[in-house]
């Protein structure tokens, strides 16, 4: 039986992330360059065959741009990666500011509670000219990852490991001492986060919402009359 179109979609993800992961483990910068501008079009493609709401789609093709862009190790650049995943966060922040539940009070804290901690902590040892905008967007990226927990497990995972991507970058931004190859756990925790947060949108949509009960007999007939 073959693959739908879908599927061989998320096996090239697959591939990609592979071959790009592995690129950075090794040191192979070529393989990084060419692996990485193709990870989020496929996913977000994958996505569409899935029935995608178009703020997730939005939302990755957004995560495209910054990861071309932060190919890049010129501060311009930078901004402007950081800029395009702002309006990724934005475009997350819509979607699930839709599903019309509530965010819980407990995560709101703990989140609240990180952002503080790691701005502090962090706005000593980076540029001036970055300072505010790298407060910005954490706030911003925070909302985003407690907002995602209105969606169930799959998403708030998907929002934390977010958090956790981009802290890994503002730490090397801001000289702190990194693990080995850095760059392979900033692009595993990232990878994780947009495929988490695309397979539980999808999954949230896929679940029957409950039904509602068909009118009665006697109901039809008392409207029948009053009519």
């Amino acid at each position: 039986m073959r693959p739908d179109r879908g599927s061989a979609l998320l096996l090239a993800f697959g591939v990609a992330a592979a071959v790009d992961l592995g690129s950075l483990a090794f040191g192979f910068s070529e393989g990084h360059g060419v692996a990485k501008p193709l990870l989020m079009p496929l996913l977000a493609a994958y996505a569409y065959t899935r029935g995608a709401p178009r703020p997730l789609l939005a939302a990755l093709l957004f995560g495209w741009g910054g990861d071309v862009l932060l190919l890049s190790d010129a501060e311009p650049a930078f901004l402007a990666g950081m800029a395009s995943f702002a309006a990724g966060h934005i475009c997350y922040l819509v979607l699930f500011g839709r599903s019309g539940e509530r965010g819980r009070l407990t995560y709101g804290i703990g989140y609240a509670l990180a952002l503080a901690a790691a701005v502090a902590s962090l706005w000593p040892g980076l540029p001036p000219d970055l300072r505010l905008p790298v407060a910005a967007y954490s706030a911003l990226l925070t909302a985003m990852a407690w907002s995602a927990t209105r969606l169930g497990l799959a998403v708030g995972l998907g929002g934390a490991l977010f958090m956790v991507s981009d802290l890994l970058i503002a730490t090397g931004v801001a000289e702190w001492p990194q693990p080995p190859r850095p760059d392979l756990w900033i692009m595993l925790t990232y990878l994780a986060a947009q495929y988490l947060l695309v397979r539980g949108v999808l999954g949230a949509r896929e679940t029957p919402g409950p039904r509602r009960p068909a009118p009665t007999p006697a109901h039809d007939e008392a409207s029948t009359n009053t009519a």
